[in-house]
């Protein structure tokens, strides 16, 4: 009985305990939602209060600045071209962004995997006769700076293209000993606040419009063009200087990828960049070129002042890694055509060891030499037993290109490609919307392929809409993509005067072949 008493007591007493739970949760989910309203209606405010005044801010600090403003090489489009949701996002008006300290000015010109000064400091032991120094060296963590690189006193918003393909401001590149040691050669010249480049080069003095019309007539290509019905798209040009070459291929619709280290010509590829013209910094050292192979059509050396017969002609090899079937590779220097001893017999070694590589001359005359690579495996498999060099391992991956070795082997062609006598590439522009033939190797397919074009296109078209009354005329025109994928964001800006930088993460290499392929450039990135 007594415990029956105590039960029911216990019963009343939840019920009182409930029924005073209830208002309880009830004004909390009142303040709640008014909290959640006051804030909505705080954020709305200051908003529309201050959005437009912190635009206008921005204006007037970008007009009145002393410099004239402070525009990098590289405009950059940061984005993920694998993401389903925009690159560019509006960010909340009231969103504040952290800052990063600015670095001293003594690192105004500083290239953090390429520093010289760290690898003299870290004592390296590196074979400066192989060219290891100007090879990549990336810095350990405690040694990495997390502070904005400063432009050079006086920098000035840059000369817009197309002009800048002629001319940029000296302020701008503070290096001018290139256009004295270089003056016979017409590289450059120091005209006022102004550096102007002529066109010329070390084997074209008279400019390199005129020396790439030579080079079709040596090929025989219709109209004295070089791109030959658009058969001929992308280019490696190798000790490019200031990347004159590149810039007179444009007009073609040629893209080339400019290659020059950061060595005693200071500054070769700031200025290249500075022009607007595609280029990039490196070396034929001991590691692999950044590229896929079968990735250019014509390869350049204009005195490029490369020893091409060291170690068993392994830079030559490399170059045939990248080069596509029946591709080019046209040599410009005193090797070619100078009757002294010495030059006539690196001509002799080197013809030798290009007849073994199976490249025949397709043309030479003057200054000028073209070997043509073969298009099937035909000639490689009528060499003799043990003849150097070598072919390559089966197992070797010749797309595999970060932190690779070079190796003194040739690349064999795919049955494929041995059947189909070439790389079944259709010519520029229809490459650049054709499923490449590749597609295959990185296990997608036509299908994938078309959907990520179309995503592209459009989501390039509404960029461009948003943008277009904010940004004036020719603002944009080195661009960069930070993870490319198959190259649908750059394939979509073609109509754009501007040129992409297409960077493919290393664990992803293999996708870099598909933008080759559709006739872009781009590089590797760890």
């Amino acid at each position: 009985m007594k415990g029956s008493l105590q039960s029911q007591q216990q019963q009343q007493q939840q019920r009182r305990g409930e029924r005073g739970v209830v208002p309880r949760r009830k004004l909390f989910s009142s303040l709640l939602i008014a909290a959640v309203v006051a804030l909505g209606l705080l954020c709305f405010y200051y908003g529309t209060s201050f959005g437009p005044a912190l635009r206008l801010r921005r204006r007037r600090r970008r007009d009145s600045a002393s410099y004239d403003g402070a525009d990098p090489v590289f405009h950059s489009f940061i984005g993920d071209s694998e993401s389903t949701t925009p690159a560019f996002s509006t960010l909340p008006p009231n969103h504040v962004v952290k800052s990063f300290p600015v670095c001293d000015m003594r690192l105004s010109e500083l290239i953090p995997c390429l520093d010289r000064n760290l690898l003299y400091q870290l004592k390296l032991k590196l074979n400066l006769s192989l060219m290891e120094h100007y090879e990549r060296h990336c810095p350990v963590q405690p040694r990495r700076h997390n502070c904005l690189i400063p432009p050079p006193i006086g920098y000035r918003i840059p000369i817009r293209w197309p002009a800048s393909r002629d001319e940029v401001w000296k302020a701008n590149i503070p290096h001018t000993h290139l256009a004295a040691e270089k003056s016979d050669q017409r590289w450059m010249v120091v005209n006022g606040d102004k550096i102007n480049f002529p066109g010329g080069g070390t084997h074209f003095h008279t400019g390199a419009d005129k020396y790439i019309i030579h080079i079709a007539q040596m090929l025989k290509f219709s109209n004295d063009k070089l791109n030959n019905g658009g058969k001929i798209r992308t280019v490696f040009d190798v000790g490019c200087g200031v990347a004159s070459f590149g810039a007179y291929l444009l007009p073609l619709n040629i893209i080339a990828m400019s290659l020059a280290p950061n060595d005693v010509h200071e500054n070769q590829i700031q200025f290249a960049l500075e022009r607007g013209i595609p280029s990039t910094l490196g070396v034929l050292g001991t590691r692999r070129l950044l590229y896929p192979s079968r990735s250019f059509e014509l390869v350049h050396c204009s005195r490029c002042r490369i020893d091409w017969l060291q170690r068993d002609g392994i830079l030559l090899m490399e170059l045939d890694r990248v080069l596509r079937p029946g591709g080019y590779f046209v040599y410009s220097s005193p090797e070619a055509y100078a009757p002294d001893a010495k030059n006539r017999r690196i001509w002799s070694a080197m013809s030798d060891l290009v007849r073994r590589m199976c490249w025949r001359i397709a043309s030479k005359k003057n200054q000028t030499v073209i070997w043509v690579k073969p298009l099937t495996n035909g000639c490689y498999l009528r060499r003799d037993i043990g003849v150097l060099p070598p072919m390559c391992d089966p197992d070797d991956d010749p797309d595999e290109v970060w932190n690779v070795s070079m190796k003194a082997c040739i690349t064999p062609y795919s049955k494929r490609i041995h059947r189909a006598k070439g790389s079944e590439l259709l010519p520029w522009p229809q490459r650049l919307t054709a499923p490449p033939p590749r597609l295959e190797e990185i296990g997608s397919s036509p299908e994938k392929f078309f959907e990520d074009h179309e995503i592209w296109h459009y989501r390039v078209t509404q960029y461009w809409k948003q943008m277009e009354s904010e940004i004036e005329k020719d603002l944009f025109r080195n661009v960069m993509d930070m993870r490319a994928n198959v190259g649908g964001f750059a394939a979509s800006l073609t109509n754009k005067d501007v040129w992409v930088m297409n960077v493919v993460p290393a664990v992803e290499s293999g996708k870099l072949k598909i933008i080759y392929d559709r006739g872009l450039i781009g590089t590797v990135h760890d």
